[in-house]
């Protein structure tokens, strides 16, 4: 399966999360390229958008290859395995860190501007990407929504490398993936068009998604 962008794949797995719905869920987009996808969701279910913010922690000159994530409030997810055969050690591992979490805030403040976090207390999180590969952003993200008081989490995206569905299967309450191809070499395969997402338009989505404009916690209004 493959899909012709991330509003395709969006509509798409928005038909299989209908169930969901009854939930008066919140639906979260990982940034940046989870939003268009989330925003959709969120569209089908009449449910309000925010971003969950997390960092990928890449190996030291090879960047594109992440040995972790953190998120907000402190999470941090680790791959063991990963650390060792790369030898990031624990002085990489600290600056590396500090360097993520700078970054973090600063997506805070231009993804939210001062707005705070939709209210995940007692209520089902759909956490949102275009796609899994390592499943470090996936899982940190996940756990986020845990730590915040959601009640039940729920993981939905459109295509995801198998091993990391397996594992990721077991840290939620509910997977939701469209497709998990058994020769899975990066999510941008599985796409006509994987064109990068901007900020501005993640900030345009979030506005038109309810989050920004609305307020924590109130009910989306899906366009006619």
């Amino acid at each position: 399966m493959r899909f012709r962008d991330r509003v395709d794949a969006g509509r798409r797995l928005a038909d299989r999360l209908g169930p969901l719905r009854a939930e008066s869920p919140v639906v979260l987009g990982l940034p940046r390229g989870g939003v268009p996808v989330a925003y959709e969701v969120a569209r089908a279910l009449g449910a309000p958008l925010d971003v969950i913010l997390v960092r990928k922690l890449g190996v030291p000159l090879h960047e594109e290859v992440g040995f972790g994530a953190v998120g907000e409030d402190g999470v941090r997810v680790l791959n063991d395995d990963i650390m060792r055969v790369s030898r990031v050690g624990e002085d990489d591992l600290a600056e590396i860190q500090a360097h993520e979490e700078a970054r973090l805030a600063r997506q805070a403040g231009t993804f939210r501007g001062g707005r705070p976090r939709v209210a995940l207390e007692g209520r089902t999180a759909v956490v949102v990407d275009d796609g899994v590969a390592t499943g470090a952003t996936a899982s940190a993200a996940c756990r986020v929504a845990r730590a915040h008081g959601a009640a039940r989490v729920v993981l939905a995206v459109p295509v995801s490398a198998p091993d990391a569905a397996e594992a990721l299967r077991a840290e939620v309450d509910e997977l939701i993936c469209l497709t998990t191809p058994a020769v899975f070499f990066a999510v941008g395969e599985w796409y006509q068009d994987f064109s990068q997402t901007t900020d501005e338009e993640v900030v345009a989505l979030l506005r038109r998604g309810g989050a920004a404009g609305d307020g924590p916690g109130a009910p989306h209004r899906a366009e006619p």
